[in-house]
């Protein structure tokens, strides 16, 4: 094991009751799964959508090292100072250089320095700067640093996949966020860059994505707004572990991880 480096990545925390969730659960998985470094998206973590102190404050301390975000990182005003007081959470790097926060952090783990960068699609989602150039960008400023990873909160698989194969043996792994679908694809891609399309949610299984099934059927069938009050109960806690080699830097294993299929704590 000394010569590996196991990094979990854990899908959209959706609602206090997942936080809850987290912190009953995030620091065993992390034993059992011998994990170096954690890095969870913490956008839908507050009440109503969005992140604030108590809750980013609740997932570091459940285990998470890292936290990213997506569209919904502005929904609490307390973000705004939130992210300039907080190294390990991260807004999307794309966003114009004058938001608050920062869109990427270095952090020591098992020995390592790890580049975590947290970035956003543009297909059917807000008009943000290019995401591969963004990457790009971010990749040839830092220069010190192990090991990388990418967090893409994207709505198109398409742009997904192929941020993956454009990333493909310069980073070590990239995951997507925001759909809350776990994907069956996680693989490792050709030239050694771990890969899923969606690591799905940390969330209620009985859900649309989080929210009460009746009120998004109600929303699709009349068109008409509605309050998006999240499901209750059924908590399980979707990701990726990525096996790192230390002498390569490449992934040399994955593993799917969903807590509603395996017990972990036994």
């Amino acid at each position: 094991m000394g010569n590996e480096f196991n990094v979990l990545a854990v899908g959209d925390v959706v609602g206090q009751e997942s936080v809850a969730y987290l912190e009953k659960t995030l620091g065993r998985l992390r034993d059992r799964l011998n994990v170096d470094l954690c890095v969870v998206n913490g956008e839908n973590a507050a009440a109503g959508n969005g992140i604030d102190r108590q809750s980013a404050e609740r997932i570091f301390r459940a285990g998470a090292d890292v936290i990213t975000s997506g569209n919904h990182i502005w929904q609490k005003k307390e973000a705004l100072s939130l992210l300039d007081e907080t190294e390990y959470l991260l807004r999307p790097a794309n966003y114009p250089s004058d938001a608050p926060g920062n869109g990427y952090a270095v952090a020591d783990a098992g020995g390592l320095r790890v580049l975590v960068i947290s970035v956003m699609g543009v297909v059917y989602l807000d008009p943000l700067d290019d995401p591969f150039r963004t990457v790009d960008r971010i990749l040839k400023e830092v220069r010190d640093y192990d090991l990388s990873f990418v967090d893409l909160h994207a709505e198109a698989t398409s742009e997904k996949r192929a941020m993956g194969f454009y990333l493909d043996g310069r980073v070590t792994a990239l995951w997507g966020t925001h759909t809350h679908v776990q994907t069956s694809d996680l693989t490792v891609l050709p030239n050694g860059t771990g890969y899923i399309t969606d690591l799905g949610m940390t969330g209620p299984r009985d859900s649309v994505l989080g929210v009460q099934p009746g009120i998004i059927i109600r929303k699709m069938k009349t068109h008409m707004p509605g309050r998006f009050d999240l499901a209750e109960g059924n908590i399980h806690l979707h990701g990726a572990l990525f096996t790192v080699s230390k002498m390569t830097g490449k992934v040399v294993s994955t593993r799917l991880i969903n807590t509603e299929n395996e017990d972990y704590f036994k």
